[in-house]
C-alpha cells in the first residue's frame, strides 16, 4: 500500500502566536493517527518556478489515513486555531509503491 504524505507550504505568515499554537496541536492530533515529521521549516532552496518559503512534509502509512488524519475533529481544531494566522497551500498526496 501507497504512503500518504501532506504537504504543506506557507505563502506568509501573518500571526507567528497562532502560528505557535497549530504547531502545538496539530502533530497532538496527526502522530496517534501514524504520521512521521519528516521536513518542517527547514532550508529550502527554490528553483524554477519555486519559492523558498516554509515547507512541511508528513508521511502517514496511507494516502486514506492522511485524509482522515486531516478531515480529524482534532486537526480542525488545529486549523482553528491558526485560522488567519497563515496562508498556505497544503496538499495530500499518494506516494509510489
Amino acid at each position: 500500500m501507497a504512503k500518504g504524505y501532506l504537504v504543506v507550504c506557507y505563502r506568509e505568515v501573518r500571526n507567528s502566536e497562532k502560528l505557535k499554537t497549530y504547531a502545538e496541536l496539530a502533530p497532538r492530533a496527526m502522530l496517534p493517527r501514524g504520521a512521521h515529521i519528516l521536513v518542517r521549516d527547514g532550508r529550502v532552496q527554490a528553483f524554477e518556478d519555486g519559492l523558498a518559503e516554509r515547507t512541511v512534509v508528513v508521511e502517514f502509512p496511507s494516502f486514506d489515513e492522511a485524509i482522515e488524519a486531516y478531515k480529524s475533529p482534532e486537526y480542525q481544531a488545529a486549523v482553528a486555531a491558526l485560522g488567519d494566522g497563515a496562508v498556505r497551500d497544503l496538499r495530500i498526496v499518494e506516494g509510489v509503491d
